[in-house]
């Protein structure tokens, strides 16, 4: 197999690949280097329509890529609401994606927090955060879920850092959940820190 064939078969498969992809930021950037390296091998074979596909294609990825990093850090675009341990709703999250939650949360327990928040992008829940007060001004975390194709848009910097649904109920410190040890480059991103053999987040108002 020549070169240029095995160019043209691995763009194919990255293409292929890139639609098996839950996150939709690795969805997108996968396709796009896909499509650019079919562009360039179609136009090297000189199949001009199959080169204005995988081109339009390219544009069309970009254009999202755009649209999904301009707003990642959009707090307009994320709403974080607290609700009753016992709701209904939190519940039927929970129970609909147990197996990704224990897969990431292994010994987690559903409870009935004292303090549950939904994380809303427009109006799909996108994540879970689950705690209890640990004492002394600090929130043990229980439960910090997110989607699979959200998990690169980080919604939980709008729980701890750019919401007060913390520090309003008098919370100085939160303390990450021992099961989120393998999470370190998230919470690290959050702005955790090693204080001993836990990691914490000192919480500052998000508005005055």
């Amino acid at each position: 197999m020549d070169i240029l064939s095995v160019i043209g078969w691995g763009g194919s498969a990255l293409v292929v690949v890139s639609l098996l992809q839950t996150r939709i930021l690795r969805l997108r950037a996968l396709n796009l280097v896909g499509c650019l390296i079919l562009t360039g091998f179609n136009a090297a074979i000189a199949v001009w329509p199959m080169v204005g596909m995988n081109a339009v294609l390219a544009v069309i990825n970009v254009v999202h890529l755009w649209r999904l990093l301009r707003h990642r850090h959009d707090e307009e675009k994320f709403a974080v609401l607290g609700v009753d341990g016992a709701d209904t709703y939190l519940s039927h999250v929970l129970d609909a994606h147990d197996k990704d939650i224990r897969r990431f949360n292994p010994g987690f327990v559903p409870t009935d927090s004292p303090y549950a928040f939904l994380v809303q992008r427009g109006e799909r829940t996108v994540g879970v955060v689950l705690a209890h007060d640990a004492g002394a001004g600090r929130a043990q975390i229980d439960l910090d879920y997110v989607l699979p194709e959200y998990r690169d848009f980080t919604p939980g910097e709008f729980v701890y850092r750019r919401s007060d649904v913390f520090t309003d109920r008098g919370f100085r410190q939160v303390l990450a959940s021992p099961r989120m040890r393998n999470s370190s480059r998230y919470l690290a991103n959050v702005g955790f820190h090693p204080d001993g053999d836990r990691l914490v987040l000192d919480l500052q108002r998000a508005r005055a």
